[in-house]
């Protein structure tokens, strides 16, 4: 290189500053940038191409040469496209990056096995990758990519991101869109790509990451391995350039490398961190919203947009995806091994088909969910609510415990004595229905049955609680109790026993219930008087059969402390796979319905009621009305001493028997 082009590239290099940014976070970088150069992968070939630096040949060479044979080729288009524009003043590195980039397809092509396009992270870096070599390289344009980008920044600042806490997808997700944020010339792409990376780092990274800098979440896709280690992954790099938190990186990650050199204005992202939350609150969209949502795009863009958010085999969408992947002959592509035994079945009975295995043509979605969130310091719970029960997993985490930097958790399916031996395509063979209050989750199994074309049969529960984590770690009964520094955590298991030496029960066919709290030592105290209250909570589950609204209920509560939380789920004994929760008789009307302090009863017309009942989850009577209640009038309960919970109010007349869940908050 002559001196010329070398002073061309070091005045780059100077110019490509970070003015907005604090003077703490630009030495964090500082240092990043220079540790990483001093301990040298290929994920820091951006870092080298930001300095000036040669890049390493190899490590080019390496990564050119996998742009054409791997699947995931998109994760190393978007570092080379990185490279030609951090060395756009010399251009010396674009004849050799280019060949490589523009042999590969960048959307739904024919027969293709190896390449996503449509999840989440895949889509940002391949659109992103695609509108900047066309908009600066002279790649062939495709008329459609902008309108595509626009439309993904505009749904994700709007809605949210579907991948949601994702450790594995979103840094992965933020390298396509920093692309965009630094390097697009159209103001309003490079509007929302900022907007759109602030939210994605601040939102969905920075608010469950706890003060040691470790990062263990609910989340709609992840893998196990994300739970085993508090630091040192991909995500950890971003978590210490924003917050100091953690452990510094000892070399680069790929989109460690990726905000190293950005010029994102990142001071509201680390400012946003809070060392307190309790929150619950709506992630995405519904399904059905994405007709209208993506109404704007192609026929195999709405498409692709909506199995983003998982939106694959549900019965309303099925013809759609079904005729996408058989004309693009996709059957053999990974994403649908699966479901590849179904290729030969006619089109027009896949709406059919998807309503009997709704076990699994449900579950997959994750573009609408209920978060629940809570954070202590060093503690954090969070959950996904009432997300799928009883229907087969994906990748999806329901729920959540970081103490300190151990995670622990439920998964339902094999059990193993490594839990990184689990499949990345199932992180649950069945999901739980989960409601969470504040610090204290409850987690109730009760699957529906598998048919035997699908291999997910296993339902098994296991608890991740590693014991080495913990300074101190016991069992009470059937509680597991332990201590990390001032941080505590409990997880009521179903049964006591093991199998292949993690904590696990098997399957039972009537349903089984778990619970995880958090505390410290700022909310609770001693570690003793943690225990003490783990020891004093009550736990209670029954059986019943609702022949009024022919249902066959699984209810459990679990109070600790001051916080209970009960629920009562119903199986449809009339329809083999229909699950539901409990419903109201229609004859009977109880409000309010949670209640606080007195409840009202009326009898629709022509009902009658010898005796009126209300019993709590341990069958105890705490109210009986002996009178007649006839249509017309109204019955006032005072319900101000019963405690918080679930209560079954039933009333038998002449006529039959009338049944109806209430809640006493």
């Amino acid at each position: 290189m002559n001196r010329f082009v070398l002073l061309l590239a070091v005045l780059f290099a100077t110019v490509h500053t970070y003015a907005s940014n604090s003077p703490a976070y630009e030495q964090r970088r500082s240092d990043y940038i220079d540790t990483c150069l001093a301990h040298f992968d290929y994920d820091a070939l951006p870092i080298q191409a930001y300095r000036g630096l040669p890049l390493d040949t190899a490590g080019m060479n390496y990564i050119l040469d996998h742009i054409r044979t791997d699947g995931d080729a998109d994760f190393r288009i978007v570092q080379m496209v990185r490279v030609l524009f951090l060395t756009q003043a010399t251009h010396q590195y674009d004849s050799a990056i280019l060949s490589s980039v523009n042999s590969v397809k960048y959307w739904i092509n024919y027969g293709d096995s190896i390449h996503v396009y449509w999840s989440e992270n895949h889509m940002a870096m391949w659109m992103g990758s695609d509108y900047l070599l066309q908009q600066s390289y002279g790649r062939p344009v495709d008329t459609l990519v902008r309108k595509r980008v626009l439309h993904y920044l505009q749904l994700k600042n709007q809605y949210g991101f579907y991948e949601f806490n994702s450790s594995v997808y979103l840094p992965y997700c933020l390298s396509g869109i920093l692309n965009l944020a630094d390097f697009a010339t159209d103001p309003q792409i490079k509007a929302l790509a900022i907007s759109a990376a602030q939210k994605l780092t601040s939102e969905y990274l920075l608010r469950l990451t706890n003060d040691k800098g470790t990062f263990f979440p609910t989340a709609g896709r992840n893998y196990y391995g994300k739970y085993e280690t508090p630091y040192g992954q991909n995500h950890n790099n971003l978590i210490w350039l924003l917050t100091g938190m953690g452990q510094m990186p000892d070399n680069a990650s790929h989109c460690g490398a990726f905000l190293a050199t950005s010029d994102l204005p990142v001071d509201t992202v680390s400012n946003s961190w809070t060392p307190t939350i309790d929150t619950v609150y709506q992630n995405g969209h519904s399904l059905n919203a994405t007709y209208a949502l993506n109404a704007s795009q192609d026929t195999i863009a709405r498409i692709v947009f909506r199995w983003s958010g998982g939106g694959y085999f549900q019965p309303s969408v099925v013809l759609g995806s079904a005729s996408m992947i058989g004309d693009s002959g996709m059957w053999n592509n990974y994403t649908f091994q699966a479901f590849r035994q179904l290729s030969g079945v006619p089109v027009f009975l896949y709406p059919q088909l998807a309503q009997q295995l709704n076990v699994i043509s449900l579950s997959s979605l994750i573009m609408d969910a209920r978060l629940a969130i809570y954070k202590h310091h060093s503690i954090t719970l969070s959950s996904a609510q009432d997300f799928f029960k009883g229907k087969v997993g994906f990748q999806q985490w329901p729920c959540v415990a970081n103490v300190g930097t151990t995670a622990v958790y439920t998964a339902s399916g094999p059990v193993y004595a490594n839990w990184e031996d689990h499949s990345e395509d199932n992180a649950n063979y069945h999901l739980p229905y989960v409601q969470q209050r504040h610090n204290v989750a409850l987690l109730m199994y009760r699957p529906e049955p598998v048919p035997a074309v699908i291999p997910y049969h296993n339902t098994d529960v296991a608890l991740h609680w590693n014991v080495a984590d913990f300074d101190q770690s016991l069992t009470d009964s059937l509680w597991y109790v332990g201590r990390q520094g001032s941080s505590y955590a409990a997880a009521r298991m179903y049964c006591i026993g093991q199998i292949d030496s993690q904590a696990a029960c098997h399957y039972t066919t009537d349903g089984s219930s778990y619970v995880i709290v958090v505390g410290d030592s700022a909310l609770y105290g001693s570690f003793q008087n943690f225990q003490t209250l783990v020891h004093n909570s009550h736990f209670s589950d029954s059986r019943y059969y609702d022949s009024v609204n022919h249902l066959s209920v699984y209810q459990a509560q679990i109070t600790f402390d001051t916080i209970s939380i009960s629920y009562a789920w119903g199986i449809d004994s009339t329809a083999p796979n229909g699950i539901h929760d409990m419903t109201a008789n229609a004859a009977l009307r109880v409000y309010p319905n949670p209640t606080s302090d007195q409840v009202t009863v009326t009898l629709a017309e022509n009902a009658t009621t010898a005796t009126l009942q209300v019993t709590d989850l341990m069958g105890r009577v705490v109210y009986t009305y002996d009178g007649t209640l006839t249509t017309g009038t109204s019955l006032h309960i005072d319900t101000r001493a019963w405690p918080q919970g679930m209560y079954l109010l039933t009333g038998d007349s002449p006529s039959g028997r009338y049944a109806q869940k209430l809640v006493k908050e």
